[in-house]
């Protein structure tokens, strides 16, 4: 009522008062509390218009009515919260206000509102007049403490916390009130709060437990009081409890020093240690480990000077002589609770881990040669890995304090007897710590790095366990980079001979009768494992150089065999090799250059000699290929590959051979000319689309208007449907990165007028499905206009009863990932939001065109339901518009006379429960009662579906569902 006037002016504040005097002087004491409280209200609507010397005299008017009736109190609060807000507020009238409430307001006897409105006073004057507040010393800190004691509901916990540990981190003096106010804070701990159901203030057990524990863990003033309290609550029998000490003590030891923890060492180390060895909870154990590893680095970074008692030292051997005889207990009972006290104390430091590790080592390693049980020794090689992987966590050796290097040939003896243990576990843990101990640099000599290269050779190759071999291969990837010389020099030739010797044996003759047939087995085991092993090892440059031209010159032996299983095998570590190399450029151009064109000879020359072999050009070994050159080539710079496309296209386009290796060929490559007998070379398409729809953006492709033409009379007019499949991708991954304009517009048009009649009637047909359904994709990922028709064009076909069928199927290939074109990895054009759009667009006319659902036509049926059922999954938001018109054509088809459309309404009523809750459930009685009659289907793929259906539409508006 009187804000706006205050605000522009027609009244002051002082005339405010003036007029409101007849409430204010009232005898009535709730008058008087209605004539503050509107007062109060003013002032909160219009404190910064306010000038000093109006401040000055509400302050003095405010803090008089502290001493009035106890119902004025609330509404006197609320104007001096407005006035702790002003600018205008004069020099000395924070503090005024401030002992003004310390000394009339008992403020744990008011409402929590007035209480919270008391701790935002407060709040407010530590804000803006902190220098003031210092001012009054320890009797601040005395005066809210007094405020606060008493203190229970959760919103001013929250704020009180915060007040106290800003009294602390910004110094204000605390004087002789520190044990009174960790009294007043720490009466929470361990804070046991849960919030009421539906609470709408949204404070959480977890915020009151971290506001505390900032407080607690503020000061080392506290330690005195905090750590016996902590000590106690550790033996609680709570969980929470010894969660949250164990959690403060962590906390504080980011700013405790040997002088807070000396007198309490001990019994915490007691109680640390005993919850380590008794408890039954990972959570425990875990916070147990986390707060002996702080009290380490806090002791480690306050070491005392030389004349004075080393406590990091004292503490070390506590430790020690309380864990270090378990390790050598023969029921190896507390083995590993004492090992995780070690280490965690080691972990803290590097004088923690000297110290500790120049007793523990040699002990380790004593145990492990007295034990000959496998898994006794196993346990003490993963305790050994424990402070190994410590060792690597500080990087270097350092030779004068390393105990490591002192006892390096203990060491790798140990390793090396792990790995040759008939125990595959053992092997495990042995080769995990061959590989710590190849990364700590000048560890291991030249001639135990020869051995390790021959463990890993063993072990990748002949040993029987898969376990063993693939983390000996793991191994052999992760060391390489370290020791590139080693491994090309000696694992690569070793690798190269087992492959060629076994190959050798295979190819000679073939497979004899009086060979076993599990000999077989083992040779075609021992060549992958050599294919796997020359892919896991090729993690350097220098070493790629070695293996490429071995799993080359393997993959034309094979190709020799006319096996192609054996070619997909080296296709696919030739894959694992070129994901390897494309982090760096010399590599990854190293790679294509020598792996892409040879490919490319090879194919070529199966295709063009009549003698030669005809594995390459199945259909299972070109889809193998095509990862090999896109990995190949997606990473190369825009330079290398404009070089890389000026010969291959030329090779397709007009048959230049000529950059191919061992490029004498029989007869001309022509893969684009007509003719029954080139279609052998028609094939290798799959080849050329691997290669351009691979090459990043910006890369000019010669003659692509030529190349775009090509494929697209090849698309639609080849009888083969693996190549004129692979001819549309290729046409659409060019069309998806051409850049707008004329030439597009263009090209699109003339796909369209080859399109169109090809659907209608003819020969092909299913091929110029393909190509619709490749060239929308292309065009619904970069949202080009066009897509839109292409898009109907689709939808008209569902009706059709030859391509309805494939039609809908082709729904779910617009929305997938396609693995070899279209996705991101090759840099397609795929904006963002795609799927959302396309649905947008069509899932209204889909829906709108299920009158063919109505049609007697079995086919038309089927196909739209096809359709519609990937659709409820992907987008349920946007079917949920059409829910009434779905669940009506759904569960009439369920008693269609044809069982696979049964079959395929069935499965849409049952797709239709991943669309919201509040959608389903007015449809729920009704569905459920329509789902009970194909329960009695005389079809049991019908009932086995009906079931599905109606259980899932039982469960809709369920708890938790």
């Amino acid at each position: 009522l009187f804000s706006p006037g205050v605000k522009d002016g027609s009244w002051t504040i002082l005339q405010l008062v003036e007029a409101l005097g007849f409430c204010l002087e009232n005898t009535d004491p709730r008058t008087r509390g209605r004539g503050i409280q509107l007062l109060s209200q003013v002032l909160l609507e219009c404190h910064s218009l306010l000038q000093e010397k109006e401040v000055l005299h509400l302050v003095l008017f405010y803090e008089n009515r502290l001493q009035d009736h106890h119902l004025m109190i609330p509404s006197v609060l609320q104007g001096l919260r407005a006035l702790s807000l002003c600018e205008a507020l004069a020099p000395g009238l924070a503090v005024s206000v401030l002992k003004a409430i310390f000394q009339e307001v008992h403020v744990q006897s008011l409402l929590q509102q007035d209480r919270y409105t008391v701790y935002s006073i407060i709040t407010n004057f530590m804000a803006t007049r902190e220098e003031e507040l210092k001012g009054l010393g320890a009797d601040f800190t005395f005066g809210f403490i007094q405020v606060m004691d008493g203190e229970k509901d959760p919103r001013n916990l929250m704020v009180a916390f915060q007040i106290v540990r800003d009294l602390i981190v910004r110094n204000y003096a605390l004087g002789p009130f520190v044990e009174e106010l960790f009294e007043v804070t720490s009466c929470y701990f361990p804070i046991d709060f849960t919030p009421p159901p539906n609470d709408p203030h949204g404070i959480q057990r977890e915020d009151l437990i971290l506001s505390l524990r900032a407080v607690l863990a503020s000061t080392p003033q506290f330690a005195e009081f905090l750590l016996p309290l902590l000590i106690e609550k550790m033996d609680s029998d709570l969980q929470s409890a010894k969660l949250d000490s164990l959690q403060t003590l962590t906390a504080c030891c980011a700013i405790y020093g040997q002088k807070e923890l000396q007198e309490f060492l001990p019994s915490l180390w007691s109680s640390l240690r005993r919850e380590v060895f008794q408890t039954a909870s990972e959570k425990v154990e875990a916070e147990c480990l986390s707060a002996l590893h702080a009290l380490s680095a806090c002791l480690s970074r306050s070491v005392l000077s030389s004349d004075a008692e080393d406590l990091l030292d004292s503490f070390l051997s506590s430790i020690l002589q309380d864990c270090r005889h378990h390790l050598c207990e023969p029921d190896m009972k507390l083995v590993w609770p004492s090992a995780k006290l070690l280490q965690a104390a080691a972990s803290a430091s590097l004088r923690t881990y000297h110290r500790l590790t120049h007793s523990i080592l040699p002990l380790l390693l004593e145990q492990y040669n007295k034990h000959s049980q496998s898994s006794q020794r196993r346990t003490i090689l993963e305790m050994l890995l424990g402070f190994l992987e410590l060792q690597q966590k500080w990087g270097h050796i350092e030779e004068d304090e390393s105990t490591l290097l002192s006892l390096q040939e203990t060491v790798c003896s140990v390793v090396f007897s792990a790995l040759t243990d008939p125990s595959v576990q053992l092997q495990l843990v042995g080769i995990r710590a061959l590989t710590v101990l190849g990364s700590l640099q000048g560890f291991l000599s030249p001639s135990d790095l020869e051995l390790v290269v021959d463990h890993l050779v063993r072990l990748a190759l002949h040993e029987e366990d898969s376990q063993s071999s693939e983390a000996a291969m793991e191994a052999a990837g992760s060391l390489a980079p370290a020791y590139p010389k080693v491994f090309s020099g000696r694992m690569v030739p070793r690798l190269g001979e087992e492959l060629q010797s076994g190959k050798a044996d295979s190819l000679g003759g073939g497979w004899e009768p009086s060979q076993h047939p599990s000999d077989s087995r083992d040779l075609h085991s021992l060549q992958q494992r050599c294919l796997q092993a020359l892919a896991a090892v090729s993690t350097h440059t220098s070493i790629v150089r070695e293996t490429v031209p071995v799993l080359l010159q393997h993959l034309r032996n094979v190709q020799k065999g006319n096996t192609a299983g054996e070619i997909v095998s080296v296709c696919q570590s030739l894959h694992r090799v070129a994901l390897q190399c494309q982090q760096d450029a010399e590599g990854c151009w190293y790679y294509h250059q020598a792996v892409v064109p040879c490919l490319l000879a090879m194919a070529v020359q199966a295709s063009s000699h009549p003698l030669v072999s005809k594995a390459l050009l199945e259909e299972e070994v070109l889809t193998a290929m095509v990862p090999v050159i896109s990995a190949a080539t997606t990473h190369l710079s825009p330079e290398l590959a404009a070089q890389s496309v000026s010969h291959v296209v030329p090779l397709f386009l007009d048959g230049e051979v000529s950059f191919l290796p061992q490029n004498s060929f029989p007869c001309s490559f022509q893969p684009f000319e007509d003719g029954e007998c080139l279609e052998p070379q028609r094939r290798l398409v799959a080849l050329l689309m691997a290669f351009v729809c691979s090459l990043p953006l910006n890369v000019v492709i010669p003659q692509q208007e030529r190349l775009l033409r090509e494929l697209l009379a090849l698309s639609c007019s080849c009888s083969c449907p693996f190549t004129a499949t692979t001819a549309s991708k290729c046409f659409a991954g060019l069309v998806n990165k051409h850049p707008a304009g004329q030439q597009l517009d263009e090209i699109l048009q003339l796909a369209v007028n080859r399109m169109e009649p090809g659907l209608t009637e003819g020969p092909h047909r299913i091929q110029a499905l393909t190509l619709l359904l490749w060239v929308t994709k292309a065009l619904v990922l970069r949202y080009h206009p066009l897509s839109s028709h292409l898009t109907d064009k689709l939808l008209g076909l569902l009706s059709d009863v030859e391509l309805g069928p494939t039609a809908a199927d082709g729904f779910s290939l617009l929305m997938a990932e396609s693995p070899d074109v279209l996705h991101k990895g090759c840099h397609a054009d795929v904006r963002i939001m795609f799927r959302q759009r396309f649905f947008t667009d069509n899932v209204p006319k889909l829906v709108r065109g299920t009158t063919a659902l109505s049609c007697s036509d079995r086919v038309v049926q089927l196909s739209t339901l096809s359709c519609l059922q990937p659709l409820l999954l992907e987008a349920p938001q946007i079917m949920s518009l059409h829910i009434d018109t779905l669940v009506t054509k759904f569960l009439s088809l369920t008693s269609s006379p044809a069982m696979a459309v049964r079959i395929a309404a069935l499965r849409c009523a049952h797709a239709l429960t991943s669309l919201p809750t509040i959608v389903l459930l007015p449809y729920k009685a009704r569905v459920i009662r329509a789902l009970a009659k194909p329960l009695d289907d005389k079809k049991r793929l019908v009932r086995k579906e009906a079931v599905a259906a109606r259980g899932e539409w039982f469960l809709v508006g369920s708890p938790g569902r």
